[in-house]
């Protein structure tokens, strides 16, 4: 039987949950969750999305996630196949990990946003040591809402959700009042929200349409000299390819065999790896710290949602 195929909308917040098969646990030690968390972080700079509220349990993983004009499927199978292959070479295994596709829901209303963080962030209620204290859970984004954890490795965005509260000019205390009052299977209280805010509550989205004349044209004025991202350019090149490769990825609409054939003479896994250098180039290397960040600025088409 076929499947269905999957509901994406360039200016969707979802709701995502994955699950690993046959109940086996996802995470085993804290070290694979915070493995987890690095991935999220990774592809949150690659893709450039934003995430609302997350929880990490031992089977499951739920995630608010703005897509800010990406491909929700991108950013998933990037981070899910990515933690597979650290999974299986750590715990000498193969094969799925994941039970089937990721499950998403477009949210829809105001209501179905905030509901949903509500949710998300007491599912750690379901471990016995965090029942009655769930802000105190390291993995889930709540702690980080409430200043009682650290914001760990710059994932979660909590300005648009907090936006929407303001009793009495605390919007923490008020949110963390509105996340209490919801109980299992229960809509929460909404005697905390805003309703009447004038916040603008403003989402902005990228609207992934550059194309790689543009790309090489911006990299050569970057770099002050003509480039030539073709791979049969072995060397000589190597750091602009990378970094080619990577805002393809990032603002161009483009598989990866579609960007196979614009460099010419490569193999998808040596894209992959391509892209994995531009990534450590642009975040490790100060002389490309800011070159996504500028060619946004430049050539980012960028909508209000």
């Amino acid at each position: 039987m076929p499947r269905i195929a999957r509901i994406k909308r360039i200016d969707a917040i979802y709701h995502i949950m994955s699950r690993s098969i046959s109940e086996l646990s996802l995470f085993k030690d804290k070290k694979d969750k915070d493995k987890y968390l690095y991935l999220m972080s990774k592809y949150k700079f690659i893709f450039q999305f934003k995430v609302y509220a997350y929880c990490l349990m031992t089977t499951h993983v739920h995630l608010e996630i703005d897509c800010c004009g990406a491909d929700i499927s991108k950013i998933m199978k990037s981070i899910n196949q990515s933690y597979v292959a650290y999974y299986n070479k750590k715990y000498n295994r193969h094969g799925h990990l994941f039970q089937d596709r990721f499950n998403s829901k477009i949210v829809n209303s105001i209501d179905y946003l905030l509901t949903l963080s509500s949710y998300i962030h007491n599912n750690s209620r379901n471990i016995n040591k965090y029942e009655k204290n769930i802000a105190s859970y390291s993995y889930s984004s709540l702690g980080t809402y409430v200043g009682k954890q650290p914001n760990k490795y710059g994932i979660i965005t909590t300005e648009y959700i907090l936006s929407f509260f303001s009793k009495n000019n605390d919007r923490i205390n008020s949110y963390f009042d509105f996340v209490n009052n919801h109980k299992a299977s229960e809509k929460p209280s909404f005697e905390f929200v805003n309703q009447g805010s004038t916040s603008k509550n403003e989402r902005q989205l990228i609207i992934r349409d550059c194309d790689s004349k543009t790309v090489i044209e911006f990299l050569s004025k970057y770099t002050d000299r003509p480039i030539n991202i073709h791979a049969k350019f072995n060397h000589s090149n190597s750091e602009m390819r990378s970094i080619f490769v990577l805002i393809m990825r990032c603002l161009g609409n483009y598989s990866f065999k579609k960007i196979c054939s614009i460099v010419g003479n490569i193999t998808i896994p040596n894209l992959w790896r391509l892209s994995e250098n531009g990534y450590k180039l642009i975040t490790l290397n100060d002389t490309y710290k800011n070159v996504l960040e500028d060619f946004i600025k430049e050539h980012g088409n960028i909508q209000i949602a």
